[in-house]
């Protein structure tokens, strides 16, 4: 009886077992079947007015659209990055158009609100919709509903469709240029300490800077290095300067910066072999090479499945300077000089140094600002006697006295260079 027993058991668990697999598979395939593209009208010209802004909000003025990219990774998806309130969008589609039949077809987005979301209601999002197998639309509207006038909807090019023929390096992404940004002499210092580097781009997502700063940003364009693209997020949303929500009634934190940072990787995916997640006032240096591309070389030699490369923060406290390289005409110009800041803090047991990233685009699917959410390589932590990052800003540990402080003069290796380099900026910009 007790054999019996256990065999309709197990008979019972089995056929249970079945049935939710095969409840999990249907809904799977239907799910599967609702996000893809369905035809809603034929014989049409695309309509609607594209628009070129950085920010766009929707109707609904909870979702706001940055750009759509073509993901190829994956099949053949458009992934639109936006901002959406994390309870309140529920639904969304992608109104593609097809020419030159005229066909319009609407797939139900998939949202994914990214997990580094740090409390605020709103965040970065990828809104990911199939795209028709049959045509390879250029441009595509996002709509909360899959009815309605297609010619009231903005309309967005569709970024990556094309491969670039130009390719760099190394581009820098700086997120965001806010407050009035106005420490002149560090940007100029930090931009020729990448072009030394071998950085060929710098894309900066900019909200506000100071008049001066604008004069050193349109030479920086006007030479091919800076790419500037206008971030006017205060104008949607009540931005916090915090990284985490503090009940004060913001919207999302420290001016958009994860939603800038995942723009600028994939506006970068098919132009950059490299793309470099950092601030202004940070500069990754490395220890045993001359230059970036050498470093890089070596570290995916050393790790061949690797696509993220993680340099720790290290704090050279503007507070603490040194005599050495006091140079009497940029004393005038705003900002600190990095050459006098060779004094970096001590690690303290207790407390993390936060990290900056090198990846290659293609291998990132979802960053955030000190490690990825989502990647097809591995991660690697870069020890500090390979590089690390030197970070000029107000100290962490202010009450450290001089002595306890660790001299660190590895960015003078460089000051002949970045001497000149800079020299040549100010005389043209600034002086």
């Amino acid at each position: 009886m007790v054999c019996a027993g256990k065999k309709s058991f197990f008979a019972a668990a089995l056929c249970v077992i079945t049935l939710t697999s095969m409840v999990t598979l249907s809904y799977l395939r239907i799910q599967r079947l609702s996000h893809l593209p369905k035809v809603v009208q034929e014989g049409s010209r695309c309509k609607g007015k594209t628009t070129n802004s950085t920010i766009t909000a929707l109707e609904d003025n909870r979702t706001f659209i940055i750009a759509p990219y073509f993901d190829g990774r994956e099949g053949k998806v458009t992934r639109v990055i936006g901002i959406v309130h994390h309870k309140d969008v529920k639904q969304l589609y992608c109104w593609f158009c097809c020419q030159p039949n005229g066909k319009m077809y609407v797939s139900k987005a998939e949202i994914d609100v990214h997990s580094d979301r740090f409390g605020f209601p709103y965040g970065a999002a990828d809104i990911i919709c199939v795209e028709p197998e049959n045509c390879d639309p250029t441009h595509v509207s996002v709509h909360p509903s899959p009815r309605g006038n297609i010619d009231q909807l903005p309309r967005f090019e569709i970024k990556n469709r094309k491969a670039e023929t130009f390719l760099v390096d190394f581009t820098v992404c700086i997120s965001t240029m806010f407050g009035n940004y106005n420490k002149v002499l560090q940007f100029i210092q930090s931009v020729e300490m990448y072009k030394i580097l071998g950085v060929q781009k710098v894309v900066i997502y900019k909200n506000t800077c100071s008049h001066l700063m604008e004069k050193v940003l349109k030479f920086y364009i006007e030479e091919g290095t800076v790419e500037v693209i206008p971030w006017p997020i205060d104008s949607h949303l009540k931005v916090s300067s915090k990284w985490h929500f503090m009940q004060d009634g913001t919207h999302i934190g420290y001016y958009g910066q994860i939603t800038a940072l995942n723009d600028c990787v994939y506006r970068n995916m098919q132009r950059s072999k490299f793309v470099v997640l950092n601030d202004a006032d940070e500069i990754i240096l490395p220890r045993k090479h001359p230059d970036w591309k050498t470093m890089m070389r070596s570290l995916q030699e050393q790790n061949p499945g690797a696509g993220v490369f993680l340099f720790e923060n290290h704090i050279f406290p503007e507070t603490v300077s040194t005599a050495v390289f006091n140079i009497s005409s940029w004393n005038t110009v705003p900002g600190v000089n990095m050459l006098q800041h060779v004094h970096r803090e001590p690690d303290r047991k207790e407390v993390i140094n936060p990290r900056k990233m090198i990846i290659d685009p293609k291998k990132v699917i979802q960053t955030s600002v000190h490690s990825v959410l989502h990647a097809y390589g591995d991660s690697v932590n870069v020890p500090m006697d390979v590089a690390f990052i030197y970070h000029c800003r107000l100290p962490l540990q202010g009450n450290l006295p001089r002595g306890s402080l660790i001299r660190d003069t590895m960015l003078w290796k460089y000051n002949s260079s970045l001497i000149m380099n800079v020299n040549k900026v100010l005389n043209q910009t600034v002086l």
